[in-house]
């Protein structure tokens, strides 16, 4: 089939490049995001896929809007038989999704529908104490991960596996996924099944609230914290007025003796943060304006005592200088 694909992020490069070196298929038009500021210095970079579409010689379009007439009349010219998404990033009109020849598109999310519909599914499969997740493969509709769904393939979620490595995971998934899915529509052997509304949940994207840690929480559900934001944006906490980012942290069981937030540092010990129940063990730490580091490496150059507390106090506003 001649391919159009939509897609934006590292998350979507082995899609598009498990297509574009397939015999089987014509990638005719690859759809990105503009080139926007990237990084620490913050230059124009392309996306990823951009990036991937021009190593690879594709047709290469970077609308600010993608239902713009003129996006249209190239996805014409190119005559696609059908439109292949995976975390492209705006919303796609219906005179873009009924375009291609065979009327629709498919996109791969992450996440097992219609379980963490929405922007940010790795992140909050984490933070809801998931055991799994998955990749699943629909038809792109008017209400977001709410269409027909073709295939679901599902995968373990390791106890200390952080977003970054999941979603590392998940994007060879989503290749197989795809690939999977368009040997079945070409041999016209597609089942599509309608989702069961009644048990969605919602994936919304990570607001800045979700980073900050709550210490009165459970050591295991700031731990998932941790993990669900690692190792970018990350969570976060208070440290004498400016934030420190925990990018990796185990939890403790049992009670702690010490109000929640409150250190405990002992010659030996790993340090240990109280919480509403049991401890986190900070394991790879980042202040503000500096790098990642090891814990050990972190203390080194700034001790922490026994007692010292985390978290925002009253009447201070920390700096967000990161």
């Amino acid at each position: 089939m001649r391919l159009v694909f939509f897609g934006t992020p590292a998350f979507a490069v082995p899609t598009l490049d498990r297509l574009a070196g397939a015999a089987e298929h014509e990638v005719v038009a690859v759809v990105s995001q503009p080139d926007r500021p990237r990084g620490r210095g913050r230059s124009v970079q392309p996306s990823p896929v951009s990036a991937a579409a021009v190593r690879r010689g594709l047709h290469l379009l970077r609308p600010e809007r993608v239902g713009a007439p003129e996006v249209a009349l190239a996805l014409r010219a190119a005559a696609p038989d059908l439109g292949v998404v995976v975390a492209f990033g705006q919303f796609l009109p219906r005179h873009v999704r009924e375009l291609p020849r065979r009327g629709y598109l498919v996109n791969a999310h992450a996440s097992a529908l219609p379980r963490h519909r929405g922007a940010a599914p790795i992140a909050r499969a984490i933070l809801a104490g998931d055991s799994e997740t998955g990749i699943s493969v629909m038809r792109v509709e008017r209400e977001m991960d709410a269409g027909p769904v073709a295939l679901i393939r599902t995968t373990a979620i390791a106890p200390d596996e952080n977003a970054g490595e999941l979603t590392d995971r998940l994007a060879l998934l989503a290749a197989d996924a795809i690939a999977e899915t368009l040997s079945r529509i070409a041999d016209d052997s597609v089942h599509w099944s309608e989702q069961d509304a009644s048990r969605a949940t919602l994936a919304p994207k990570i607001a800045p609230g979700d980073q900050e840690i709550d210490w009165a929480e459970s050591a295991a559900a700031i731990a998932r914290r941790v993990r669900a934001l690692a190792p970018t944006p990350a969570a976060h906490t208070a440290r004498d007025g400016e934030l420190l980012r925990i990018l990796a942290a185990r939890a403790e069981p049992g009670p702690s003796d010490r109000p929640a937030g409150v250190i405990r540092a002992r010659s030996g010990e790993p340090l240990r943060v109280a919480t509403g129940d049991g401890w986190l063990c900070p394991e790879r730490v980042q202040r503000a304006g500096g790098k990642p580091l090891d814990i050990a490496a972190y203390l080194r150059g700034r001790p922490i005592s026994d007692g010292d507390r985390l978290g925002a106090q009253r009447g201070a506003a920390p700096s967000h200088n990161l």
